[in-house]
């Protein structure tokens, strides 16, 4: 059964930044899809038995802090 997570990702402002959360948030295990929204700084992550953990950990190692 898919999941839907979001999480509020203050501090992205670029393509960079954007390319940067989506790789390392994509690389987690179950993740099907990674949309970030540069305007309303939201990261929606979709897929199966998504961890909360690892998803905060990996948009940490991107360089930025989820909430």
């Amino acid at each position: 059964m898919a999941e839907t997570m979001t999480y509020s990702v203050a501090g992205m402002t670029c393509d960079h930044c954007k390319h940067a959360v989506s790789s390392e948030v994509g690389s987690v295990a179950g993740v099907a899809g990674v949309e970030v929204d540069l305007d309303t700084k939201l990261v929606t992550v979709t897929g199966e038995g998504l961890d909360d953990q690892q998803l905060r950990a990996a948009i940490e190692e991107a360089g930025y802090e989820a909430s």
